[in-house]
Protein backbone atom coordinates (compact mmCIF):
# COMPACT_ATOMS: atom_id res chain seq x y z
CA UNK A 1 0.00 0.00 0.00
CA UNK A 2 2.93 2.43 1.00
CA UNK A 3 4.36 1.70 -2.32
CA UNK A 4 1.18 2.50 -4.18
CA UNK A 5 0.84 5.34 -2.56
CA UNK A 6 4.53 6.59 -3.15
CA UNK A 7 4.01 6.03 -6.70
CA UNK A 8 1.09 7.72 -7.15
CA UNK A 9 2.27 10.98 -5.23
CA UNK A 10 5.31 10.73 -7.40
CA UNK A 11 3.59 10.45 -10.52
CA UNK A 12 0.80 13.43 -9.25
CA UNK A 13 3.67 15.38 -8.25
CA UNK A 14 5.45 15.07 -11.50
CA UNK A 15 2.38 15.80 -14.05
CA UNK A 16 1.90 18.89 -11.70
CA UNK A 17 5.04 20.59 -11.58
CA UNK A 18 5.51 21.43 -14.97
CA UNK A 19 2.16 22.69 -15.21
CA UNK A 20 2.86 25.41 -12.15
CA UNK A 21 6.44 26.04 -13.66
CA UNK A 22 4.86 26.76 -17.02
CA UNK A 23 2.04 28.95 -15.39
CA UNK A 24 4.68 30.58 -12.85
CA UNK A 25 7.06 31.60 -15.84
CA UNK A 26 4.10 32.83 -18.41
CA UNK A 27 4.38 36.79 -18.11
CA UNK A 28 1.82 39.10 -18.31
CA UNK A 29 1.64 42.04 -20.09
CA UNK A 30 2.08 43.79 -16.88
CA UNK A 31 5.52 41.91 -15.64
CA UNK A 32 7.14 42.69 -18.61
CA UNK A 33 5.91 46.12 -18.98
CA UNK A 34 6.95 46.48 -15.30
CA UNK A 35 10.63 45.06 -16.29
CA UNK A 36 11.09 47.44 -18.61
CA UNK A 37 9.97 50.46 -16.76
CA UNK A 38 12.08 49.10 -14.08
CA UNK A 39 15.32 48.29 -16.40
CA UNK A 40 14.47 52.16 -18.04
CA UNK A 41 14.86 53.41 -14.31
CA UNK A 42 18.11 51.72 -13.98
CA UNK A 43 19.95 52.78 -16.73
CA UNK A 44 18.71 56.48 -16.11
CA UNK A 45 20.13 56.29 -12.77
CA UNK A 46 23.17 54.88 -14.19
CA UNK A 47 23.37 57.73 -16.44
CA UNK A 48 23.03 60.53 -14.09
CA UNK A 49 25.78 58.50 -11.53
CA UNK A 50 28.26 58.69 -14.87
CA UNK A 51 27.41 61.88 -15.96
CA UNK A 52 28.11 63.32 -12.35
CA UNK A 53 31.52 61.79 -12.78
CA UNK A 54 32.57 63.43 -16.11
CA UNK A 55 31.38 66.18 -15.28
CA UNK A 56 33.71 66.31 -12.60
CA UNK A 57 36.11 64.63 -14.37
CA UNK A 58 36.20 66.59 -17.65
CA UNK A 59 34.77 70.22 -16.54
CA UNK A 60 32.25 69.41 -19.19
CA UNK A 61 30.52 72.72 -18.41
CA UNK A 62 27.33 71.60 -17.33
CA UNK A 63 28.42 71.91 -13.28
CA UNK A 64 32.15 72.24 -13.57
CA UNK A 65 34.00 74.14 -15.71
CA UNK A 66 36.57 73.36 -17.12
CA UNK A 67 39.20 75.01 -15.41
CA UNK A 68 37.63 73.38 -12.44
CA UNK A 69 37.58 69.87 -13.37
CA UNK A 70 39.44 66.59 -11.28
CA UNK A 71 42.00 66.10 -14.45
CA UNK A 72 42.92 69.65 -14.54
CA UNK A 73 43.90 69.63 -10.78
CA UNK A 74 40.66 70.39 -9.41
CA UNK A 75 38.96 69.09 -6.37
CA UNK A 76 35.31 66.83 -6.74
CA UNK A 77 34.32 67.83 -3.13
CA UNK A 78 36.03 71.19 -2.32
CA UNK A 79 33.50 73.62 -3.75
CA UNK A 80 30.64 72.35 -2.79
CA UNK A 81 31.37 70.87 0.79
CA UNK A 82 33.61 74.19 1.38
CA UNK A 83 30.88 76.07 0.72
CA UNK A 84 27.12 74.22 0.16
CA UNK A 85 27.08 71.91 3.09
CA UNK A 86 24.58 73.24 5.83
CA UNK A 87 23.07 72.08 8.80
CA UNK A 88 24.17 69.68 12.07
CA UNK A 89 27.15 67.77 9.72
CA UNK A 90 28.69 70.77 8.34
CA UNK A 91 31.63 70.73 10.04
CA UNK A 92 32.39 66.88 9.28
CA UNK A 93 31.78 68.05 5.58
CA UNK A 94 34.07 70.95 5.53
CA UNK A 95 36.70 69.29 7.65
CA UNK A 96 36.83 65.86 4.47
CA UNK A 97 36.39 68.88 1.58
CA UNK A 98 38.80 68.67 -0.71
CA UNK A 99 40.79 65.92 1.01
CA UNK A 100 42.67 63.56 -1.82
CA UNK A 101 41.26 60.37 -0.50
CA UNK A 102 37.59 62.14 -0.35
CA UNK A 103 37.91 63.06 -3.82
CA UNK A 104 39.05 59.68 -4.85
CA UNK A 105 36.02 57.75 -3.30
CA UNK A 106 33.72 60.28 -4.38
CA UNK A 107 34.92 59.64 -7.82
CA UNK A 108 35.48 56.13 -7.78
CA UNK A 109 32.37 55.59 -6.42
CA UNK A 110 30.23 57.86 -9.29
CA UNK A 111 32.08 55.64 -11.74
CA UNK A 112 31.54 52.40 -10.17
CA UNK A 113 27.79 53.04 -9.43
CA UNK A 114 27.20 54.81 -12.63
CA UNK A 115 28.67 51.37 -15.01
CA UNK A 116 27.33 49.23 -13.04
CA UNK A 117 24.03 50.11 -13.25
CA UNK A 118 24.40 50.81 -17.08
CA UNK A 119 25.38 47.42 -17.56
CA UNK A 120 22.88 45.70 -15.09
CA UNK A 121 25.67 44.65 -13.14
CA UNK A 122 26.43 44.07 -9.28
CA UNK A 123 22.54 46.08 -8.83
CA UNK A 124 23.12 44.96 -5.13
CA UNK A 125 26.23 46.34 -4.63
CA UNK A 126 25.83 49.25 -6.92
CA UNK A 127 22.20 49.88 -4.91
CA UNK A 128 23.83 49.64 -1.49
CA UNK A 129 27.37 52.23 -2.74
CA UNK A 130 24.64 54.12 -4.34
CA UNK A 131 22.54 54.46 -1.40
CA UNK A 132 25.23 55.46 1.35
CA UNK A 133 26.53 57.95 -1.13
CA UNK A 134 22.80 59.40 -1.95
CA UNK A 135 22.29 59.45 1.93
CA UNK A 136 25.52 61.64 2.70
CA UNK A 137 24.40 63.87 0.23
CA UNK A 138 21.12 64.38 1.84
CA UNK A 139 23.46 64.80 5.21
CA UNK A 140 25.25 67.37 3.45
CA UNK A 141 22.19 69.55 2.99
CA UNK A 142 20.02 69.60 6.06
CA UNK A 143 17.55 70.32 6.47
CA UNK A 144 16.86 70.16 2.24
CA UNK A 145 15.98 73.61 0.53
CA UNK A 146 11.92 72.66 -0.33
CA UNK A 147 11.05 70.21 2.23
CA UNK A 148 11.65 69.88 6.05
CA UNK A 149 12.91 66.25 5.12
CA UNK A 150 12.57 64.65 2.09
CA UNK A 151 14.57 65.47 -1.00
CA UNK A 152 15.49 63.69 -4.69
CA UNK A 153 18.89 61.81 -3.23
CA UNK A 154 16.72 59.71 -0.64
CA UNK A 155 13.80 59.35 -3.43
CA UNK A 156 16.90 58.00 -5.83
CA UNK A 157 18.43 56.08 -2.66
CA UNK A 158 15.20 53.94 -2.03
CA UNK A 159 14.62 53.83 -6.36
CA UNK A 160 18.11 52.22 -5.79
CA UNK A 161 17.17 49.59 -3.16
CA UNK A 162 14.01 48.54 -5.26
CA UNK A 163 16.32 48.04 -8.50
CA UNK A 164 18.63 45.69 -6.48
CA UNK A 165 15.72 44.10 -4.93
CA UNK A 166 13.56 43.19 -8.63
CA UNK A 167 16.69 42.29 -10.49
CA UNK A 168 16.54 45.44 -12.64
CA UNK A 169 19.99 44.48 -14.43
CA UNK A 170 18.14 41.29 -15.68
CA UNK A 171 16.29 43.47 -18.00
CA UNK A 172 18.31 45.32 -21.24
CA UNK A 173 21.18 44.46 -19.06
CA UNK A 174 23.80 42.23 -19.04
CA UNK A 175 22.95 41.29 -15.38
CA UNK A 176 21.69 37.05 -16.08
CA UNK A 177 24.93 36.36 -17.55
CA UNK A 178 26.41 38.21 -14.51
CA UNK A 179 24.89 35.93 -12.01
CA UNK A 180 26.30 33.30 -13.46
CA UNK A 181 29.57 33.85 -12.92
CA UNK A 182 31.57 31.54 -10.46
CA UNK A 183 32.71 34.16 -7.98
CA UNK A 184 28.49 36.07 -8.33
CA UNK A 185 27.15 32.76 -7.97
CA UNK A 186 29.18 31.73 -4.83
CA UNK A 187 28.28 35.26 -3.05
CA UNK A 188 25.03 36.62 -4.58
CA UNK A 189 25.90 39.89 -2.54
CA UNK A 190 27.61 40.47 -5.69
CA UNK A 191 24.74 40.33 -8.56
Amino acid sequence: METMTATIERTTANTIAPAAEATRDAETTRQKATRYVFAGLRIALGWTFLWAFLDKMFGLGHETAAKAAWINGGSPTKGFLTFGAAGPFKGFYQEIAGAAWADWLFMLGLLGIGVALLLGIGTRLAAVAGGLLLLMMWTAVLPPENNPVMDDHLIYAGLLAGLALVNAGDTLGLGRAWAKLPAVARLPWLK
